[in-house]
């Protein structure tokens, strides 16, 4: 197929959908709609400003805030102009936004309020090639001046005028725009090391926005809640590429606080979320139905073994006999419907889980209450997604069949290998790093996985996470990892072992199931720290662990472990915006917790 590029994409759209409803955000109680004409009125004032102050073809232009129309609108102006649009995740502290603006050479940088126009204040004599700061939300401002910052609205007059003047200017941008030109740097949060500006192309994301269809069937009726940080590739797709491909309405979120009312309120018709969120979504039914009467209990109970067992035959691709559909047709009607109805899934006709592994047990239970929860498996290099399931042939312990397009083949070491017209350009200013990821033309995921007879993609670890026992025996540690996370008691786990005698863990509880769990059982305790240290949970994760290592070999299992005594936070740098735990700082930062196992006896 001939590919385009993101202005040709959106000025389709923007003409096929006109006055249509683009996005709505909610405030001070109401929602407010903004058409695909005025989408792109508002794009169109924003780059026309942004050529006017000097923005030429190619520079660098960040952006820093939390989910919102101006967010998309100041990316797609960027985008348009031929500029390479930056996000900057909104809980970064100042030095983390600084070397991002320094390592993008970026020429403007718009923040959304006063918290984040206080970490540019950090860091703004040690930039000097930023031209112009520029903010969307005043609160707090209203009396604020300095010579490098400006209001979006004045940017918006700005905007305006420039294209009173000059009509064709924003468009004659867009038409100089090529599908090889940068769209936009992501940068990756990264679990090791300092984050890395991933460059990718018009072709890369317009390519991605149409290849997903045959297993994301999106039109322009459909609905989405946009929540997930902007800047990373999973947010991006939906409230962007795929929006603009394919039209629909994206409805922001009022603040990270309302995304289960705003779920409730807008019940969007494609759902997507990392896999915590989906395991909390679970956690939270398990709790209700805990303190539900026995009656509504027991209903719930039968209704789910059906479920489970209509899902565990679909899941391994075995036809549902007659006798049992009808069973679980009874079953939706009586108690799924309402279900999903109060979880806001009552229009959701598929769900994507992406960004980490997910449980089995968590793709079971949504299947098996009638939520369509498919995997998707990538990484930004490769424009979001490698592999994904597909509704009706989803297949246990995998993450699908490569995408139509996407060559994959496994390396002699195990190492999954991807070609595909979505593998990126390179890391920016980073020609080592791009050296050793891109080899002749295949992208080194560090991802290591198998192809099964199917052709169904199964992974299996990161390849710099295997480790190495004293002994010489390897170890995967996501896979235990991953069986200890199947508990509903355990949040995440660190396995530690490498260059060690024995196995040993990191845990975090789920602090949901572990409070209930406490409530019941009259355990007392007053802090979080109270609680991960108590002997009743203690002896309840050891249980856990004791389930996990009956079903692993000798040398993986584990022999001691320890509850860590805080919740992670991505703000103290332990877990990325997509909740992954950092492996390394983890190590580092918890090393007299992990010692004192290794000197125990």
């Amino acid at each position: 197929m001939p590919y385009k590029t993101i202005p040709q994409v959106f000025k389709q759209m923007v003409q096929k959908r006109g006055d249509r409803v683009a996005m709505r955000k909610k405030e001070y109680g109401i929602w407010h709609d903004i058409s695909w004409n005025e989408y792109y009125r508002l794009a169109q004032y924003v780059g026309s400003a942004l050529i006017s102050m000097g923005l030429e073809k190619g520079d660098r232009v960040s952006i820093i805030g939390d989910n919102c129309p101006e967010w998309v609108i100041i990316d797609l102006g960027i985008q348009c102009t031929g500029g390479v649009s930056v996000g900057v995740y909104s809980t970064n502290a100042w030095p983390q936004v600084e070397y991002v603006i320094e390592n993008s050479d970026s020429k403007f940088f718009f923040v959304e309020n006063e918290e984040q126009l206080d970490k540019w204040l950090n860091f703004r004599d040690k930039i000097p090639f930023l031209n112009k700061v520029i903010v969307w939300d005043l609160e707090g401002l209203r009396h604020f001046s300095d010579p490098m910052v400006m209001t979006y609205d004045e940017l918006l007059e700005m905007g305006r005028q420039v294209v009173e003047k000059e009509p064709g200017l924003f468009e004659n941008r867009m038409a100089e725009v090529k599908p090889e030109d940068l769209s936009f740097l992501i940068y990756t949060s990264g679990t090791t090391g300092l984050p890395k500006g991933a460059m990718l192309t018009h072709r890369n994301v317009t390519w991605m926005g149409e290849a997903v269809h045959s297993v994301i069937p999106m039109e322009d009726t459909d609905e989405v809640l946009s929540y997930l940080p902007l800047c990373h590739v999973f947010e991006r797709l939906f409230s962007v590429i795929f929006h603009i491909t394919y039209g629909g309405t994206v409805n922001f979120i009022e603040s990270l606080d309302t995304v289960t009312d705003n779920m409730k309120e807008i019940s969007p018709t494609v759902g997507y979320a990392v896999p915590r969120i989906w395991e909390k979504y679970l956690s939270a039914v398990y709790i209700r139905m805990s303190d539900a009467t026995w009656l509504k209990r027991f209903v719930f109970y039968i209704a789910l073994k059906i479920g489970q067992k209509r899902t565990s035959l679909k899941m391994n691709l075995k036809p549902v006999p007659f006798h049992l559909e009808v069973l679980y047709r009874l079953a939706y009607l009586v108690v799924f419907r309402k279900l999903k109805e109060r979880l806001g899934f009552d229009r959701m006709k598929i769900a994507i889980t992406a960004a980490a592994p997910i449980s089995s047990d968590v793709l079971h239970f949504f299947h098996s209450i009638g939520v369509n929860l498919i995997e998707a498996y990538g990484q930004t290099e490769g424009t979001g997604v490698t592999s994904v399931s597909k509704i009706g042939r989803l297949k246990s312990g995998t993450v699908g069949p490569p995408l139509t397009g996407v060559e994959v083949k496994i390396a002699d070491d195990g190492e999954i290998l991807v070609k595909s017209p979505g593998v990126f350009k390179g890391y920016y200013k980073s020609p080592e790093a791009t050296a050793e990821t891109l080899k002749d033309g295949w992208l080194h995921s560090g991802d290591v996985g198998e192809l099964d007879e199917d052709g169904y993609l199964k992974i299996t670890d990161r390849k710099k996470d295997i480790m190495v026992t004293a002994g010489g025996k390897n170890i995967t540690p996501q896979y235990i990892e991953n069986q200890l996370k199947f508990s509903s008691y355990i949040n995440d786990a660190v396995i530690i072992g490498d260059r060690r005698k024995f196995v040993t863990a990191l845990i975090m509880i789920d602090e949901d199931n572990a409070v209930k769990y406490a409530q019941d059982s009259k355990v007392q305790f007053s802090t979080y720290r109270d609680l991960t240290q108590s002997p009743e949970i203690i002896k309840l994760i050891g249980n856990e662990v004791k389930r996990v290592n009956s079903g692993l070999s000798r040398v993986e299992q584990i022999k001691k472990f320890t509850i860590l005594p805080k919740r992670l936070y991505e703000e103290d740098g332990e877990v990325t915006p997509t909740m992954k735990v950092k492996r390394k700082y983890i190590n580092e930062a918890f090393s007299d917790l992990i010692e004192a196992m290794y000197k125990r006896q």
